[in-house]
């Protein structure tokens, strides 16, 4: 009986400061995500991009398009902004539906309101940012995102995300002795996030031989990269 009631206890405890986590965040921990590519939805807390969160990426360009590529697929309309190397062959590659991407690549020092004011009409943002972000103006944006259920994407560190992102040991493959074309890239992605007191980790291929993603056979989630595998090419994009 006591040992029931103890347990009782717990889990109204756990559920008053999941209640009041909510409120603070302004979102429900379970509330629906954006789907995300299989091979990133078993990384990411809550299996996809959550509405009105911010997301830090690494600086690799084909991570970036693998989580715009399965929103643009289901109808969402993407934003990539500061961003002038991005280009769209890359994308298509990738998955992204081009007719629903809009590409600002220059948006001067005026990056953060440009980034603000797509924000308010395109569901997913992606941007590098273009200088330092203070407290006040990281605030205003955060509750910005909250209130239209936009995601944020930020190829580097941002205050406050969601989950961050990051990239480790690539590795190509396709090339011999000194020749040959590159045809798929192995390297381990890595999601940290407040919810979970260790990162998840999976080697993936991304690009694989088709130019999609997907997660690497012989390295599998939550386990490191195969020792002794041969370092052919390493490179990190």
């Amino acid at each position: 009986m006591r040992a029931t009631m103890g347990a009782q206890a717990a889990t109204a405890e756990v559920s008053r400061l999941r209640a009041r986590l909510e409120q603070m965040q302004g979102r429900r921990l379970d509330a629906p995500v954006l789907p995300t590519l299989p091979a990133l939805a078993a990384l990411l807390p809550g299996g996809g991009l959550r509405p009105g969160a911010a997301y830090s990426v690494a600086p690799s360009a084909s991570l970036l398009l693998a989580l715009l590529a399965r929103p643009s697929q289901e109808g969402s309309w993407c934003a990539v902004v500061g961003m002038p190397e991005l280009g769209a062959e890359a994308a298509e590659q990738l998955g992204v539906d081009l007719s629903r991407l809009v590409l600002i690549p220059d948006p001067g020092a005026r990056w953060l309101a440009v980034t603000a004011t797509v924000a308010d009409v395109l569901p997913v943002v992606a941007v590098r940012p273009g200088g330092r972000v203070g407290d006040a103006e990281t605030a205003r944006l955060s509750a910005r995102l909250r209130e239209k259920g936009t995601v944020l994407l930020v190829q580097g560190v941002w205050p406050q995300a969601e989950a961050s992102l990051g990239i480790d040991t690539p590795e190509w493959s396709g090339v011999g002795d000194g020749h040959g074309y590159l045809t798929g890239r192995t390297l381990t992605v890595s999601v940290t996030s407040r919810y979970r007191p260790l990162p998840r980790r999976a080697r993936m291929l991304l690009p694989d031989d088709t130019g999609g993603v997907a997660v690497d056979p012989v390295g599998l989630a939550e386990a490191a990269p195969v020792a002794g595998r041969r370092e052919r090419m390493r490179a990190v994009g």
